[in-house]
């Protein structure tokens, strides 16, 4: 908690001569589609990262969680009326607790302190909040992370694909993303599925077997099923490429063959992948 209060009173502290004098917003920044500001404070400083991480106080601990990240260093205006510590952290806990937020974290007195809550995202999985105070209000941030997978922008080529096949009889995608707990493949996995429809186009007599893997989340029953069924999605989403199913196999290992440790995030995300398997 104290390193988070130091970087707030850091980045406060130097915002605020200028926004003495200028008294208006850091240029580019805006308020979180989400959380409105305080009354009578200024934005000093911002961040917006399409994907990054962040390390939340939990406790004698802090829990990295990924995804959408916005930070915001709010600056009271000159002359303006400061408000508490604890009014500020209650504020945005109010806002989140109308919305099924769940509050993690609450230590907050007359000099500063922090704020840590959690609430269900508008497109699913949970939006992280966090609210440092300091200088008895004169400053405060806000880091909010929308939890999300990264985009897998950098994708393998149909000749990558077709190397790894020669080379060793598989290759992994974990750039197939799926709906949480079910078979549905997520817009994103777009970009992928053409690649492999490439890859099968250019090598007529390539047959391939599709396998789905899960993490150990769940019964093992239902993981492999669930797997089962996302490896049938994709074979589906091929045929319906232009693929003739019949060089198409599928097989649903569950969480049998862990590549990563499921005792972590990063461990369960390498799990949760689709394998392609060269048949004779």
């Amino acid at each position: 908690m104290r390193a988070h209060i130091v970087t707030c009173i850091a980045s406060g502290l130097m915002a605020m001569a200028g926004l003495a004098f200028a008294q208006q917003d850091s240029a580019g920044c805006k308020d979180h589609p989400m959380f409105t500001r305080m009354p009578n404070y200024l934005i000093a400083n911002c961040e917006d990262q399409e994907f990054s991480t962040f390390d939340f106080t939990v406790g004698e601990t802090t829990r990295k969680i990924e995804g959408r990240l916005w930070r915001i260093d709010f600056a009271i205006k000159e002359g303006a009326k400061v408000a508490g510590p604890l009014q500020i952290g209650r504020n945005y806990w109010n806002a989140m607790a109308g919305k099924g937020g769940k509050r993690i974290l609450e230590q907050l007195d007359t000099g500063g302190g922090v704020l840590v809550a959690t609430m269900p995202g508008q497109k699913g999985g949970l939006v992280w909040l966090q609210v440092d105070v300091a200088n008895s209000g004169e400053m405060y941030t806000l880091v909010a992370v929308r939890e999300e997978a990264m985009r897998q922008d950098v994708e393998l080529t149909s000749k990558d694909m077709a190397d790894a096949l020669a080379k060793s009889g598989t290759v992994t995608l974990n750039n197939i993303l799926f709906d949480t707990g079910k078979a549905t493949i997520k817009p994103e996995s777009e970009a992928a599925l053409k690649t492999v429809i490439d890859l099968l186009e250019r090598d007529p007599s390539l047959k391939l077997e599709i396998q789905g893997h899960t993490d150990n989340a769940g019964a093992k029953d239902a993981n492999l099923k669930l797997s089962k069924e996302r490896a049938d999605a994709v074979k589906a989403s091929l045929v319906k490429g232009g693929i003739t199913a019949t060089r198409l196999t599928t097989a649903g290992l569950g969480d049998t063959q862990p590549v990563g440790d499921n005792k972590t995030d990063d461990g369960r995300a390498s799990n949760r992948r689709v394998v392609l398997v060269r048949k004779s």
